[in-house]
C-alpha cells in the first residue's frame, strides 16, 4: 500500500471519511507518523530535493541519512568499495523503521517539527494541534497490535503471555514487506549508479525489465514510478506520481509522455555550475534527439 500512499499524497490529500486517514500504514510498525504529518514530511522532502542527486539542496530533508549511506563517498566506479560498508545497512535501518511509515523516523521528524516559536519558544499549536494528532493516531495503532496479539492467544491456544510470538511473526513480514517498498521509492531511484544506468537508454526501453519488475511491483505503471522517478522529482504537482497516472491512461501512455519530457529537458541553464543530475539529463535529452532524427 505504499504505492497507494504515494499516489494519495500528490493527490486527494484529505480524505471524505476521518477513520480513512488511520488506515494508510498501521502495520508498518508498533508506532509512527500521522496521515497530516506523513503528508508534510514527503512534502518537505520534495521542497528541499528537486534535483535527484542534490538531496537537501534547499535545506534539511528528512531522508538524508538514507542517502548519505549510497552516495557519501562520491561515484560508485571507483569507491565501490567504500559503499560496502555502509550500502548493507539500508535494509537494516529500513527494517527497524527509519522510513516515512516506521518509528525511527517518526522519532526523527518529531526531533525538527514543528519548527520553534519567535525566540525559540514551544511551537504555539504543538501541545494543542499536534500532540493530540499524534496520540490519537499512535493510540488507534496500538490498539490495532493489541488485537493481534490476542489473536495469537486463545484462537491458537496459547496463553495470554505467548500473544507476542505472533504479534512479531505478522510485524517481521510486514517490516519485510514495507521495507523492500521503501528501498524502491527511496534508495534505488536516488542512487547514482541507476540514473547512470538510465543514462544509457533515455526511451527507457527494455520490455523483458518491464514484465519482471511488473510482476515484483505489481504493474508496469509502478515500474514507470522508478523509471522515470526524475521528472516526478521536477514536477512533484503538475505530473504527480506516474503510478497514478497509469491507473487512469494506461502505463504506456504516461511511459511516451514521460520520456518526451525528458526529451525537451528537465532543466534550464541558469549559470550556475551544472550538477550530477543536470550532466545526465542533458546527455540523455540529447541521445533522445539523435535517436530521433536517425528515425
Amino acid at each position: 500500500n505504499i504505492y497507494i500512499d504515494h499516489d494519495v499524497m500528490h493527490g486527494a490529500t484529505f480524505p471524505p471519511h476521518e477513520w480513512q486517514r488511520f488506515l494508510t500504514h498501521c502495520f508498518a510498525d508498533f508506532f509512527s507518523l500521522p496521515w497530516e504529518e506523513f503528508v508534510l514530511e514527503h512534502n518537505r522532502h520534495h521542497a528541499s530535493t528537486v534535483d535527484l542527486l542534490e538531496q537537501g539542496e534547499f535545506g534539511w530533508d528528512p531522508e538524508e541519512f538514507h542517502y548519505a549511506l549510497q552516495q557519501w563517498a562520491g561515484p560508485f566506479a571507483q569507491n565501490w568499495y567504500k559503499y560496502l560498508l555502509t550500502v548493507p545497512w539500508i535494509p537494516v535501518i529500513h527494517f527497524f523503521g527509519l522510513n516515512d511509515t516506521g518509528s525511527l523516523f517518526a522519532l526523527e521528524w518529531w526531533c525538527h517539527f514543528p519548527d520553534e516559536g519567535a525566540g525559540g519558544k514551544c511551537n504555539k499549536e504543538f501541545w494543542s494541534k499536534w500532540v493530540p494528532r499524534r496520540i490519537k493516531h499512535n493510540a488507534f495503532v496500538m490498539s490495532l497490535w493489541a488485537c493481534i496479539w490476542l489473536l495469537g492467544t486463545w484462537p491458537l491456544g496459547r496463553p495470554l503471555s505467548e500473544g507476542w510470538r505472533f504479534m512479531f511473526t505478522v510485524s517481521f513480514f510486514a517490516r519485510c514487506g514495507f521495507s523492500a517498498a521503501w528501498m524502491f521509492i527511496t534508495n534505488f531511484t536516488h542512487s547514482l549508479p541507476w540514473n547512470n544506468f538510465l543514462a544509457q537508454d533515455p526511451g527507457r526501453t527494455w520490455p523483458v525489465l518491464h514484465d519482471v519488475m511488473a510482476l515484483v511491483l505489481g504493474g508496469k505503471h509502478r515500474w514507470n514510478e522508478m523509471l522515470f522517478h526524475d521528472v516526478h522529482h521536477a514536477f512533484p504537482n503538475a505530473v504527480g506520481t506516474l503510478s497514478q497516472r497509469g491507473r487512469f491512461h494506461g502505463w504506456q501512455a504516461v511511459h511516451d509522455a514521460a520520456a518526451e519530457v525528458l526529451h525537451r529537458g528537465l532543466w534550464k541553464p541558469n549559470g550556475d555550475e551544472e550538477t550530477q543530475m543536470q550532466k545526465t539529463q542533458r546527455k540523455r535529452s540529447l541521445m533522445m534527439k539523435s535517436t530521433r532524427v536517425n528515425k
